[in-house]
C-alpha cells in the first residue's frame, strides 16, 4: 500500500507539475550557460598582508585610544573605502594606469584571518591584472594608500576628540558658574540662621522666650489675686474704679454735687415746713436742683467722653451721683493700675508666643536648609569635577596631535603570481545543475503543497475526522458516467455503487436514534463548501433508501438555487416560483412528486431561486410540510445549501433528527471544516450524525473492464428508457 505522504506528494506533482518543470529547465539552462562558456583567460595577481600596527608607549590616555579605535578597520569595507579607490586611481593614472575605482573594488579581494588570541589581525590583499606589473604596481599604490588613510583617520578621530570637547567646555563652565551662584546667594540668605542654630544662639533665644512667658505668667498670677482683693474692698471691678476715680477727681463734679446737696436740704426742709409744692420758693428749690442735675450730667458726660482730648470712659457702669472718699480712691487707683500692669504682661507673653514659635519654626526647617544646602554644594562639586575632567581631557588630546600615527603596517610587500584558473567539465556542470533542479523543482512542488489549505486525500480528511472525534458513515466512490458532464445519479437499480450509499444507510441506522429502532427518519444533507457533492449524496441516499424498501421523500431545501428534478425527469411548475408558501400549504402545484422510474422514490422539488429564503424555511407552511412528512414517509432527506454560504441548514436542523456533513477529497479546504466541526460541536442543539466521505478511493465488486458494458454506471444512456428533461443548472458536485 502506498504511503499516505507518497500519495499526496504524488497529487501534488499531478496539480504543480509545471511550476517544478519550469524550475527544472531554467536551473537546467542556467547550468548549460554555464558549461558553454569560454575557459578564463591568464590572469595575474599581486598579494601582500597587511597588519595591525604595534601598540605604541604613548604618555597620553587620548593616543591609547584613538590607537585601539584605527586596529578596528581591518576588514573589506574599511580598507577598499571609496575614498581611497578614488585616490589610488588619481595616482594610477598620473604613473600611466588607466583604472576606474570601480575596476580596482572588482578586481581585490581582502582576507581577514587571526584575532586577538593570535596576536592581531592581519589582511591578505591580492589584486588581479592580466599585467603582472600593473598588478604590482596597483597594490603598492593601495598599500600605501591604506597606510596613509588610517593615520588620516586616526589624526581626524583626534581632531574630532579635541572640537568636541571644546564645544562641550563652555556650557559646563557656566552651568558651574550659575551653581557657584546659587550656593552663595543661598548663603547670604540662609547662612545667619544655620549659624545661629549651630552655634546655638537660636536654642538660647528659645529657651529665653519660654523663661520670659513663665515669668510672666507667675507676675499675672500675684496681680490677678491683688486685683480680685481690691475688687472685693470696693465692690467695683476695675473699669468701673477708674470712671468712678475720675468722676471724683473732677473739681465741677464735686462743686455741683455739693450745690445739689445743698438745695436738696433746702428743698426738705421747705417740705418739712409744709410748703406747699406751688409754693414759689418750692418752685424755686426744685427750679435749682433741676439745673444742677443738669450740669452734673453734662458734666459727667464731658469727662466720659474725654473732652476730646483722651479716650472715652466706659458709661453706664458708675452711679453718676456716687462720689469716692480718699481711701477708697487710692483703693480704686490701685486697682486700675494693676489691670494695666495685667494688660501688658498678657501683652507681652503674645508676642513672646509668636517671637517662640516662629523661632520652633526656623529650628524645625534647620534640616531641610542644611540639606539644601549640602545639594547645592554637591552639585557645585559635580559640576567643578566635570570641568576639570573636560580641562584635563584637552590638555591631554591636545598631547596626544604628536603621538599619533597609523594603524597599519605593512608585514608583507606585494608579489606577483601566476593565476592559471580551471575550466569545469560541462557534463559535471550540467549533471550538477541537473539534480539541482530536480531537488528546487520538488521543493517548490513540496512547499507549494504545505501552502495549499485543501485536503487532497481521503486518508488526510479521515485522520482530520478522528483527530476532531466525529463519526464517519462512510466513504463513497467517484461516479464515473458517460458522457462524462452527466450527472452522477444512480438511476440503475444494478450499478454497482449502490453498495456504498446502502453501507451509509446501514451505518446511519446504527447511530444510537433513542426515537426510532430503525435509526433517523428525518436527516439534513450538508456540506461546508460548495461542489463537495452534498446534492449528489442527496439524491443518491435517497434513491438507495426507496430500492432498499423504505418510503422515501427527497426534499429540495435550497431556496436559493433553482430545482435539480429535471435529472429525475420531473419538471417544477412555474407558477410556485411566485407563490412558495402556499406551495408547500398544498394550495399551488404539486409538492411532492413521484419518481416514475424508481419506486418509493418521491421528490418536493425547489421552488427557488428565492430572495426570501430563509423567511420561507422558517414560515409555519414550511413546518407544517416536515411534520406531515415526518408522518407519511420511511425517510425524509434534505438537501440544504453549504454552510459556508448560509445558515439555512442551521435553520432546518431542529426539524430534523439530525444533520450528515459531505466532505470530499480534493474539495475540502482544511480551516473551513475546522471551523464548522467546532461550531457544530458548540452547539448542544444541533446534533451531527456523521460525515459521509464523497470522492474517496473505494474498491467496488465488480471489476473496472466491465465498465464499458455496465449501464449502471450510466445516466439514463438510453432516452427512451428513462425519459428527462434537459439540465438548465449545474448540479453541485
Amino acid at each position: 500500500m502506498v504511503s499516505p505522504i507518497i500519495k499526496r506528494y504524488l497529487l501534488a506533482v499531478q496539480r504543480y507539475k509545471w511550476a517544478g518543470l519550469t524550475c527544472l529547465l531554467s536551473i537546467l539552462g542556467a547550468s548549460g550557460v554555464v558549461a558553454l562558456q569560454p575557459p578564463p583567460p591568464v590572469e595575474y595577481y599581486a598579494e601582500g598582508i597587511l597588519v595591525d600596527n604595534a601598540p605604541l608607549v604613548s604618555l597620553t590616555n587620548t593616543a591609547d585610544t584613538i590607537d585601539q579605535l584605527g586596529r578596528g578597520i581591518i576588514n573589506e569595507d574599511q580598507l577598499l573605502s571609496e575614498v581611497l579607490l578614488q585616490e589610488v586611481s588619481r595616482q594610477l593614472v598620473n604613473r600611466g594606469v588607466e583604472l576606474s575605482p570601480g575596476q580596482i573594488r572588482r578586481n581585490t579581494t581582502v582576507d581577514v584571518n587571526g584575532g586577538k588570541d593570535e596576536g592581531g589581525l592581519q589582511a591578505i590583499v591580492r589584486f588581479i591584472h592580466d599585467d603582472e606589473e600593473t598588478a604590482t604596481i596597483v597594490l603598492n599604490t593601495m598599500f600605501q594608500g591604506m597606510v596613509e588613510l588610517s593615520r588620516v583617520r586616526n589624526k581626524a578621530r583626534l581632531q574630532a576628540i579635541i572640537d568636541a570637547l571644546n564645544e562641550r567646555l563652555p556650557p559646563i563652565e557656566t552651568a558651574l558658574r550659575q551653581a557657584e551662584q546659587t550656593l552663595e546667594q543661598y548663603d547670604r540668605q540662609e547662612g545667619p540662621a544655620i549659624q545661629a542654630a549651630l552655634d546655638g544662639s537660636l536654642l538660647g533665644q528659645i529657651s529665653g522666650s519660654q523663661q520670659q512667658i513663665r515669668q510672666n505668667q507667675i507676675t499675672l498670677a500675684g496681680i490677678d489675686a491683688q486685683i480680685q482683693s481690691l475688687q472685693q474692698r470696693l465692690g467695683l471691678s476695675a473699669d468701673e474704679a477708674y470712671v468712678s476715680s475720675a468722676l471724683s477727681a473732677d473739681p465741677l463734679i464735686a462743686n455741683l454735687r455739693a450745690q445739689s446737696y445743698q438745695v436738696e436740704n433746702e428743698l426738705a426742709l421747705l417740705q418739712a415746713s409744709d410748703y406747699r409744692a406751688d409754693h414759689p420758693a418750692v418752685v424755686d428749690a426744685v427750679r435749682n436742683l433741676n439745673a444742677l442735675q443738669s450740669q452734673l450730667s453734662r458734666r459727667v458726660s464731658d469727662v466720659l467722653s474725654g473732652d476730646g482730648q483722651t479716650a472715652a470712659l466706659p458709661a453706664g457702669v458708675v452711679n453718676i451721683n456716687g462720689n469716692l472718699d480718699p481711701a477708697r480712691a487710692a483703693l480704686a487707683n490701685q486697682l486700675v493700675t494693676l489691670q494695666t500692669e495685667r494688660d501688658t504682661l498678657l501683652s507681652q507673653n503674645q508676642v513672646l508666643a509668636l517671637s517662640a514659635q516662629d523661632l520652633r519654626q526656623q529650628y524645625s526647617s534647620l534640616p531641610n536648609k542644611q540639606l539644601e544646602r549640602e545639594r547645592l554644594a554637591y552639585q557645585v562639586g559635580l559640576k567643578k569635577a566635570l570641568y576639570d575632567q573636560i580641562q584635563a581631557r584637552i590638555v591631554d588630546a591636545e598631547a596626544a596631535e604628536a603621538e599619533t600615527v597609523s594603524s597599519l603596517t605593512v608585514a608583507s610587500p606585494p608579489t606577483s603570481v601566476i593565476n592559471e584558473p580551471e575550466k569545469p567539465n560541462p557534463a559535471t556542470v550540467l549533471l550538477a545543475g541537473g539534480l539541482l533542479g530536480l531537488v528546487a523543482g520538488g521543493g517548490i512542488i513540496f512547499l507549494l503543497d504545505l501552502l495549499d489549505g485543501t485536503v487532497r486525500t481521503p486518508e488526510d480528511l479521515e485522520k482530520l475526522l478522528r483527530d476532531q472525534d466525529m463519526p464517519i458513515l462512510g466513504a463513497v466512490p467517484m461516479i464515473r458516467t458517460r458522457p462524462a458532464k452527466a450527472a452522477p445519479i444512480l438511476v440503475q437499480s444494478d450499478s454497482q455503487y449502490h453498495s456504498s450509499y446502502e453501507r451509509c444507510l446501514s451505518k446511519l441506522r446504527l447511530t444510537g436514534f433513542e426515537d426510532s429502532v430503525i435509526g433517523p427518519r428525518v436527516v439534513l444533507v450538508t456540506s461546508t463548501i460548495a461542489n463537495e457533492g452534498k446534492s449528489i449524496t442527496a439524491y443518491n441516499l435517497a434513491i438507495a433508501a426507496a430500492q432498499a424498501g423504505r418510503r422515501t421523500l427527497l426534499v429540495e431545501a435550497d431556496l436559493r438555487s433553482g430545482s435539480k428534478a429535471q435529472y429525475l425527469s420531473l419538471v417544477n411548475d412555474d407558477q410556485v416560483l411566485m407563490e412558495p408558501l402556499r406551495y408547500y400549504g398544498g394550495s399551488v402545484g404539486d409538492h411532492i412528486r413521484m419518481v416514475p422510474f424508481i419506486e418509493n422514490l418521491y421528490v418536493s422539488p425547489s421552488p427557488g431561486p428565492q430572495r426570501q429564503a430563509a423567511a420561507i424555511l422558517e414560515s409555519s407552511e414550511m413546518r407544517r410540510f416536515l411534520d406531515d412528512a415526518r408522518e407519511r414517509f420511511d425517510m425524509v432527506i434534505l438537501d440544504t445549501p453549504s454552510l459556508s454560504r448560509v445558515d439555512d441548514a442551521l435553520l432546518l436542523e431542529e426539524q430534523t433528527d439530525g444533520m450528515i456533513l459531505v466532505a470530499r477529497p480534493g474539495v475540502t479546504e482544511r480551516a473551513v471544516l475546522n471551523t464548522a466541526l467546532e461550531e457544530l460541536d458548540l452547539n448542544e442543539d444541533i446534533r451531527l450524525l456523521g460525515v459521509l466521505i464523497n470522492g474517496a478511493n473505494v474498491t467496488l465488486q465488480d471489476d473496472e473492464d466491465d465498465f464499458e458494458e455496465d449501464e449502471g454506471y450510466l445516466l439514463a444512456e438510453d432516452e427512451s428508457e428513462v425519459p428527462r428533461a434537459v439540465a438548465t443548472t449545474p448540479i453541485d458536485f
